[in-house]
C-alpha cells in the first residue's frame, strides 16, 4: 500500500514539474518576443522627448513653443503640436498589419503594440506575431474604431502573473504608483494621444465600462461610478460627453468582475 501510495505521489510530482515547465516556457517565449519587439521598433522614449515636461499640467496649457501642423483627426482639420513618434511602425506594419498602435504606460514601465482584430477572441491567447501563446497580446475591442475616435475605447489585456501585459495594472492601487505618472500614451503611426488617468477601480465584466457610446443618463451612471470608487486621485479632472476615454482591462480573478485604468484624452501631437 506505501508503495502504491508513494508511486502515486511520484507520478503527480513528475507531472506538476511538467506543467510547470510548460506555463515557464509559455511566459519565457512570450518575454523573448516582446523583448525584441520593444528593442528592435520602440526607441527609448527619454532620447526623443522630455516627457516629464509634457506631463506638467501647466505645459499642457501652453503649446505655442512648438512646432505645429495642420491634419485631419476624428473627421476635421485640426492644428496640432508636433512630437517625434518613437515607434517604427512602418516596420511593425510588416510583421503584423493589425497593429492599432503602442501603449505605453510610464508608471509601470508597461510598453506593448496594440493590435484589433475581427473578434475579440483572436489575439487572447496570440501574440503580436500570431505564436499561440497564453500570455496573448494587448488589443482594442473589435467593435471599437480603430481610429481611436469613439466616446470609450476599451484596451485588453491579460493580467499575467509575471507582471508582463496588464499584470502589473492592479499597481495603481498600490500608494504611490499614480505619483510616479499621472498619463498614460498611445503612439500611432501619424498621431500620438496622451491621456489622463483619472480612475483606477473594480467593475462589473458586463456593466456600462464595455459600452463604447453612451446616452446622457448612461454616461452620468458610467463616470459617477469611475469617480466615486477610484483609487487614484482625480482632484481637478472633469469628464464631459465631449470627451474621449481610453478603457484599459484586465482580469482580476474573478470571473464576475474586471480591473480598469480609464484616461481622458487631453492631448493630440502630429507624429515627426
Amino acid at each position: 500500500m506505501s508503495t502504491l501510495l508513494m508511486l502515486i505521489a511520484l507520478v503527480v510530482f513528475i507531472f506538476s514539474g511538467y506543467t510547470l515547465y510548460g506555463f515557464y516556457q509559455e511566459y519565457h517565449k512570450g518575454s523573448v518576443e516582446y523583448d525584441n519587439l520593444e528593442s528592435s521598433y520602440a526607441v527609448d522614449e527619454q532620447e526623443t522627448e522630455d516627457f516629464d515636461a509634457l506631463e506638467n499640467e501647466a505645459a499642457l496649457q501652453n503649446i505655442s513653443g512648438r512646432e505645429v501642423v495642420t491634419v485631419t483627426e476624428n473627421g476635421r482639420e485640426v492644428t496640432l503640436p508636433m512630437m517625434h513618434n518613437p515607434i517604427d511602425f512602418a516596420e511593425l506594419q510588416q510583421v503584423n498589419s493589425d497593429i492599432v498602435g503602442w501603449l505605453r504606460i510610464r508608471a509601470l514601465d508597461i510598453s506593448y503594440p496594440v493590435v484589433q482584430g475581427e473578434d475579440n477572441d483572436f489575439y487572447l491567447h496570440r501574440t503580436f506575431e500570431k505564436e499561440d501563446n497564453f500570455a496573448g497580446c494587448l488589443f482594442v475591442n473589435c467593435d471599437n474604431s480603430p481610429k481611436l475616435t469613439d466616446q470609450n475605447t476599451i484596451v485588453y489585456g491579460h493580467n499575467m502573473k509575471n507582471g508582463s501585459m496588464f499584470g502589473k495594472l492592479k499597481q495603481f492601487r498600490e500608494e504611490g504608483t499614480f505619483d510616479k505618472g499621472k498619463y498614460f500614451w498611445m503612439f500611432t503611426p501619424d498621431l500620438i494621444y496622451q491621456y489622463r488617468i483619472f480612475s483606477a477601480t473594480v467593475v462589473d465584466k458586463t456593466g456600462l465600462t464595455y459600452q463604447t457610446f453612451f446616452t446622457d443618463d448612461e454616461f452620468s451612471q458610467w463616470m459617477n461610478y469611475a469617480f466615486e470608487t477610484s483609487e487614484v486621485d482625480n482632484t481637478g479632472v472633469e469628464v464631459t460627453k465631449d470627451d474621449r476615454v481610453m478603457t484599459l482591462s484586465t482580469c482580476t480573478g474573478d470571473d464576475s468582475t474586471r480591473f480598469v485604468v480609464m484616461g481622458k484624452l487631453v492631448q493630440i501631437y502630429a507624429s515627426k
